[in-house]
């Protein structure tokens, strides 16, 4: 019988991870190119004021949801339904005071930002925090039945009818209005689509030891990423503040590339926490796997973020049109940033499955501290490279969790460091001449000749076939 459980459970989890790859690759096709198609119509500044709202409402939206989707996908006991409803009623609660607050808020980011054309697409876009909230409990009960066939289809329909609609407005020359309407039904679609699928009907209900239970835990697990996101308000608050619309909307292109490029990095840190589980009590097998995880993080990004660098002046221009050219000078920043984040965030998952989450959030704080004031320095005296000069500020936070995870063992990063100093002078060649870029390339290439390097990649690609 437990045997039959447990086929059961490895089946259901081998098709969830087939859904979701089939899912992260077509999410990944349709946004880029919806991306595309929008940004090229409607421009910098329209994309640049939906930006900064959107990351002004998304990170609003991660602290209203109270890490509950948590709670619920890890819950030992299986949930019964007045758990659903309570979530479903706590959400919108947190959903509306969210909405609420960013309301309240509004006379200031007005005063901060100087420039009155932020504030229209937010107004509209905080109506959508009730929604988001209510949808996470449907989202998580599919989840935890791992049911990812269904997560697929509800997220990649929503994914179609969000560009179906920003394209069509667009093409109507709604502006900035046309991502704005998409994201509201968007999100509506979300909650109705979850809930049908996950057969859920919201209804009212009050539990208080429930609440405190929910909130209690979630809350707990969540914190130290709360701060981690601060990043995303960067963008709409400090970049929005000195380099206006066109600004932000110049490092919100650069920033979606990126991540498209770095669509693994979010993969493997959820394998690694896994992975680091089954060792987490032999400290010696840990830091192996933790100096094999660093080099695997960056031949994995290394390679596709170096590779688009190389291209992106040639097809930056054809594909989003001149206007968005500023993205050439801020894309390598970025990637160095991504890089090194794929790289260390591997000691944030050791100090996770270690239950050092203190730790972790002390990082992330001190990340924040330099990568905000940095760019409130930088960007009033050298403009949109000050951006990217507070990200290269930013890197000097990991020596922190560096210093964390000495308390632990001594960490090796010889395998790693070779490959971190070749990779990041690629990513500048979105910014030099073709002569340049080349050279680049050349010495790029004698770094795989020499044959350490070189029997390392090889050894590297057996594993990962051997895996599949």
């Amino acid at each position: 019988m437990w045997v039959a459980v447990e086929m059961n459970l490895r089946k259901k989890v081998l098709q969830g991870g087939a859904y979701l790859a089939v899912r992260q690759g077509l999410g990944l096709i349709i946004g880029l190119g919806g991306a595309l198609l929008l940004t090229r119509i409607i421009g910098p500044e329209n994309y640049g004021l939906y930006s900064a709202a959107l990351g002004i409402v998304g990170y609003m939206g991660n602290l209203t949801g109270l890490g509950i989707n948590v709670y619920i996908v890890r819950r030992e006991a299986e949930p019964n339904i007045s758990v659903y409803h309570q979530a479903f009623t706590l959400m919108l609660i947190t959903g509306v005071s969210g909405m609420l607050l960013g309301v309240a808020a509004i006379p200031l980011l007005q005063v901060w930002l100087q420039n009155p054309a932020f504030i229209p697409p937010l107004l509209v876009m905080l109506l959508a925090l009730p929604l988001t909230a209510m949808a996470g409990p449907a989202m998580a009960r599919l989840e935890r039945d791992l049911n990812y066939r269904s997560v697929a289809i509800v997220e990649l329909a929503g994914q179609f009818i969000y560009y179906g609609i920003a394209l069509s407005l667009a093409c109507l020359g709604k502006g900035v209005w046309a991502p704005v309407m998409a994201f509201l039904t968007g999100q509506f679609f979300l909650l109705t689509g979850a809930c049908i699928l996950s057969r859920l009907i919201p209804r009212p209900y009050w539990s208080t030891a429930l609440v405190k239970e929910m909130v209690g835990y979630g809350a707990g697990y969540s914190a130290s990423i709360w701060v981690w996101q601060l990043r995303t308000l960067v963008n709409p608050v400090i970049v929005g503040r000195y380099a206006g619309p066109e600004g932000v909307g110049y490092v919100a292109l650069a920033i979606r590339l990126v991540e498209a490029l770095s669509f693994i990095k979010g993969a493997t840190w959820r394998l690694s926490i896994a992975a680091f589980g089954k060792i987490q009590g032999d400290y010696t097998r840990l830091k192996r796997a933790l100096e094999e995880a660093m080099v695997l993080q960056v031949l994995a990004l290394g390679p596709l973020l170096a590779g688009f660098a190389c291209i992106v002046p040639w097809v930056l221009p054809v594909l989003f049109g001149e206007r968005w050219n500023t993205v050439l000078f801020i894309y390598p920043f970025i990637a160095v940033s991504y890089l090194l984040n794929a790289v260390f965030s591997m000691h944030s998952s050791v100090l996770y499955v270690l239950q050092r989450n203190r730790e972790v959030t002390w990082f992330h704080i001190a990340h924040i501290l330099l990568f905000a004031g940095g760019a409130f320095l930088f960007l009033p005296r050298f403009g949109l490279i000050g951006y990217g000069a507070a990200e290269s500020l930013a890197l000097l936070s990991y020596l922190v969790i560096h210093c964390q995870i000495r308390r632990l063992f001594h960490v090796s990063y010889m395998r790693a460091f070779p490959w971190l100093i070749s990779f990041p002078p690629l990513f500048f060649t979105s910014i030099f001449t073709l002569p340049a870029g080349i050279l680049l390339g050349i010495a790029f290439g004698v770094v795989l000749v020499i044959p350490k390097f070189r029997k390392e990649v090889l050894e590297y690609t057996r594993v990962i076939k051997l895996r599949n």
